[in-house]
């Protein structure tokens, strides 16, 4: 599968690239959660702490914005989130950059790579696309972009989640990704690719906003059999923005006891010195060969699972 996914990105002619693993900066996305450790440089009496990347994004943007055009790296990751079917702490990635590419233009990328590695296979139906907010509509019976807490709250109960107030809090994010990987989620991808975009802007992410309504970003996800594969954006450039919403997340990491990372300064002077107009993506390469093979969880496909390493 990496052979095959390195012969399509030869062909389009985008350079594979290789960024650290270990890093001065963590991430600010309160619901990412990265592994530290200590460094000490010989001699020093001080430790500093590094961070083992959980994407990378930040590094990747850097080397955009240094002149290298359109990029892919395919990389380990790193998460020190929850163990499972479809998660593991370690992880591979694979994660792309187009110069000028909008949305549209990435997501025909995306279906592109995807199904040609499923040729060997029972081949995909023609992919789907879906607005987040019509499919949140129609599924949840709300509008999230408008919807506040009491009627999202409201929602839940008639769908009989009553556990989601617990799980949810006060946080509009967390509720909208409850009711959507709950009752949404596990109806897309039914033998083929669905891609659902336009996601409100209150949900994490690095996508620039809509020209057209500043409340949705223009931001993508796919998904086959129910599970997501990836993440993408037409990508902010903007480092006032950007600097803007690395303080909103340390904000709300700070409400919720959370360690507090510094700012990835390198990547702000990075945007500083010009991103070019791109879209990227994040591919989970582990959960893509699980799907490619038809198997049940990621440790089928894993030589050595977080229980096995």
């Amino acid at each position: 599968m990496l052979a095959d996914i390195r012969r399509f990105f030869a062909a389009c002619q985008v350079l594979e690239v290789e960024t650290p693993l270990l890093c001065q900066a963590g991430v600010t996305d309160p619901h990412l959660h990265a592994f530290t450790t200590g460094y000490r440089k010989p001699g020093s009496p001080h430790t500093s702490t590094l961070y083992l990347q959980t994407s990378p994004e930040y590094a990747m943007k850097r080397l955009l914005a240094a002149g290298y055009g359109s990029i892919y790296q395919i990389s380990k990751a790193f998460r020190n989130e929850e163990s499972g079917r479809q998660h593991n702490p370690e992880f591979s990635l694979l994660e792309w950059y187009r110069v000028g590419f909008d949305l549209a233009a990435l997501i025909g990328e995306i279906d592109a790579l995807i199904n040609s590695l499923f040729e060997d296979q029972p081949a995909l139906a023609a992919s789907e696309r879906y607005e987040y907010t019509e499919l949140f509509e129609r599924c949840i019976g709300v509008d999230p972009l408008t919807a506040d807490l009491d009627g999202l709250r409201v929602a839940a109960d008639r769908l009989g989640l009553a556990e989601a107030a617990s799980v949810c809090g006060d946080s509009q994010a967390n509720w909208l990704d409850y009711l959507f990987s709950l009752k949404i989620q596990p109806q897309l991808g039914q033998g083929r690719l669905s891609f659902v975009q336009g996601y409100p802007a209150c949900l994490p992410s690095l996508a620039r906003t809509r020209p057209a309504d500043a409340r949705i970003v223009e931001r993508v996800e796919v998904f086959l059999d129910g599970m997501e594969l990836g993440n993408g954006y037409h990508e902010l450039a903007d480092p006032v923005e950007q600097q803007a919403r690395f303080d909103a997340g340390l904000r709300e990491r700070q409400r919720l006891g959370l360690p507090l990372p510094d700012r990835d300064e390198r990547l702000l002077a990075a945007l500083r010195h010009g991103l070019p107009d791109c879209s990227g993506v994040a591919i989970g390469l582990d959960r893509l060969l699980m799907a490619r093979l038809g198997l049940p969880s990621l440790e089928a496909v894993l030589c050595f699972p977080l229980q096995r390493a």
